[in-house]
């Protein structure tokens, strides 16, 4: 496992400062490259947190945009960090009308930042969505590449892909996910 990347902890701490200041407290769900940083997983260049779902009264609650409030501190702190302004996002936030893995919360790592909580996906789940995204966008996505590096295990790579098929059942992405499975190491690719 690799040593933590702190790259993305200066702008949380001043966008839970921001938010402190304001009077405002926001929780948020967590996922990709971004958030396997803070986990410590994967090191690879990143400038996005992306944000999958509010956390609301310990329930998740789905986002197409952040709440403005949040957004404008996340725009506050982006120039100070040379950060895009967008570097906090409700990017995937469409993985919600999906359906997430079931207990996705109850796995999350909780990381506080004044006004900010982040819920921060698991190992296990970030398996999922990284599955679910390298099929999307192929063996030589940034997706792919990261979900390598979470080196999952067979049985994780067949409750993944058991999720997976439940969100798009198409023979298509059937098809593209035997193909990665099989790349994976999943010898025959089956399901």
């Amino acid at each position: 496992m690799q040593t933590p990347d702190d790259s993305f902890e200066g702008p949380l701490a001043a966008v839970g400062q921001l938010l402190s200041e304001r009077g405002l407290r926001y929780e948020v769900l967590a996922i990709g490259g971004g958030a396997l940083q803070l986990l410590g997983l994967i090191t690879r260049p990143t400038r996005y947190i992306d944000v999958v779902a509010l956390v609301a009264g310990g329930e998740l609650v789905p986002v197409a945009t952040l709440p403005l409030p949040l957004e404008r501190a996340v725009e506050d702190t982006a120039g100070v960090f040379r950060l895009p302004k967008r570097w906090l996002n409700a990017g995937p936030g469409s993985l919600m009308d999906l359906g997430l893995p079931e207990g996705v919360l109850d796995r999350a790592h909780r990381r506080e930042w004044g006004g900010l909580i982040l819920h921060i996906a698991d190992r296990r789940d970030q398996i999922f969505f990284k599955l679910y995204a390298a099929v999307d966008q192929g063996p030589r996505s940034k997706h792919f590449g990261d979900l390598r590096r979470l080196e999952p295990t067979i049985d994780e790579l067949r409750a993944a892909a058991t999720w997976a098929r439940r969100r798009d059942p198409s023979e298509g992405f059937c098809e593209e996910l035997r193909r990665a499975l099989r790349d994976l190491g999943l010898v025959d690719g089956h399901l």
